[in-house]
């Protein structure tokens, strides 16, 4: 029997030590049928979209969980977890779970709207596009100059490092999904980007896992600059919070596409439809992106300028830097340049 409860309690110690974290949990409790949503999108972001899609569907009861997107992959690739809808930002791994199987294909009038490249194989569904940011302290910067490229940005953290040194954050790639996607693109984007990371290293540049966190240390004082922060963050921070500001740089500016897709393993799939179908007509809905700040996929174009602009499409492509020999490249690389240890 000791031996029994012994097993027991291992078992569920490694239950726990597996479990992915969620970092929020909320209930809109409605009608009878019920849609479980695992989402990275902060609550606070997503709760106006929530609660005009139960206007249109009264009889949805929702849950949303929010996690980190790493945790989020997580959750579906490895522990199978019971949700009906995956929303989050990181594109790579989204398209990762497509491919390997672990979601369901959905087909509609509204996801037929969509673009080629905010859609991959009827199961992962791009409805807005959020550009890649710095976000910086006025105060702290007085008179200097605001970077407005990537070699001005290296020009600048060189020349002035009694500023900047444990002032800078950006993701920690390791560990952030969106943060690596961001990474990886800029690698492919300039030749700047390891020139970047490495005079970031020397200055003890502080990591995050979250947007959310960074814009707050900036407009806090504790950074002087956050680099590849969720523009849609930043500029809903703006309307409440002096001292900071945006800056999109000239040389080009990453543009992400939050994505949606229905688990394999979903039970509401009529019900997680039905909210894919409310996300991508998000374009009809200006109130929508006025009270969220996430700006919706463009139905008619890419909506951006590709000589500045560059947005990520889902696709096979990326899942290069998902191979795992090429990831563990990466991250050496970057380690190497951001940790100098």
């Amino acid at each position: 029997m000791r031996h029994a409860c012994l097993a027991l309690l291992l078992i569920l110690q490694a239950a726990r030590v597996m479990a992915f974290e969620i970092e929020e949990s909320h209930s809109y409790p409605a009608g009878e049928s019920q849609l479980r949503i695992l989402s990275t999108a902060d609550q606070s972001v997503f709760d106006p979209i929530i609660r005009a899609f139960q206007t249109e569907h009264p009889a949805i009861s929702i849950t949303y969980d929010v996690a980190g997107s790493t945790a989020v992959m997580s959750a579906i690739l490895d522990e199978g977890a019971a949700y009906d809808l995956v929303i989050s930002s990181a594109m790579d791994l989204q398209t990762k779970l497509a491919n390997d199987g672990l979601a369901l294909a959905y087909r509609s009038e509204a996801t037929a709207r969509l673009p080629d490249w905010a859609s991959w194989r009827d199961m992962v569904f791009g409805f807005t596009q959020e550009p890649a940011v710095i976000v910086v302290n006025n105060r702290l910067f007085g008179d200097l100059p605001l970077p407005q490229n990537r070699a001005a940005l290296i020009e600048l953290l060189r020349d002035h490092p009694d500023i900047f040194r444990r002032r800078i954050g950006t993701y920690d790639v390791r560990v952030s999904g969106l943060g690596y996607l961001f990474a990886t693109q800029d690698s492919r984007n300039t030749e700047s980007y390891w020139r970047l990371t490495e005079v970031m290293g020397r200055l003890d540049t502080r990591l995050y896992c979250c947007s959310g966190e960074m814009i707050s240390d900036v407009a806090s004082g504790e950074l002087a600059l956050a680099y590849n922060v969720l523009g849609s963050y930043a500029r809903a921070r703006l309307r409440d919070t002096p001292g900071i500001r945006v800056v999109e740089m000239e040389d080009f500016v990453s543009v992400m596409l939050r994505s949606a897709l229905i688990p394999a393993g979903a039970d509401a799939v009529e019900e997680a439809g039905q909210m894919i179908d409310f996300l991508a007509a998000m374009a009809e809905r200006p109130d929508l992106a006025a009270l969220t700040g996430l700006p919706p996929v463009s139905l008619d174009a890419s909506g951006t300028d590709e000589r500045v602009l560059r947005p990520i499409r889902l696709g096979p492509g990326l899942l290069v830097f998902l191979d795992r020999m090429r990831r563990d490249t990466f991250l050496r690389s970057w380690v190497s340049s951001v940790k100098q240890q």
